[in-house]
């Protein structure tokens, strides 16, 4: 018997939250390899060109809802199909302990 799913975090994640890299988490360029990594303390993350963009908005001071309007104007996408990749990446990295929220560390 299958145990029941669980819903998926993203509701925790409203616009006021304010996500940030914890420390000894860090974006880094691999210049031999020419990609941007996370890396934390003995785990490292290679990053596609979505998930820099997200993590390189991240200053520890910016609520999730401006994060979110200032991605949708820069690539000039929509801000529900931004909203549901931001929270959804970031809900990732959250389990993984490579992103902190503030009131939920």
């Amino acid at each position: 018997m299958n145990a029941p799913q669980q819903p998926p975090a993203t509701a925790d994640l409203d616009d006021a939250a304010i996500p940030y890299l914890p420390r000894g988490v860090r974006l880094q360029d691999d210049r031999v390899r020419g990609i941007r990594v996370l890396q934390a303390p003995e785990r490292a993350m290679q990053l596609d060109a979505v998930g820099d963009a997200i993590l390189s908005e991240l200053d520890g001071e910016t609520g999730l809802g401006a994060l979110i309007d200032r991605l949708a104007q820069k690539y000039d996408a929509p801000r529900d199909q931004i909203a549901e990749d931001v929270r959804g990446f970031l809900n990732g990295l959250i389990d993984r302990r490579m992103v902190f929220v503030r009131g939920r560390e």
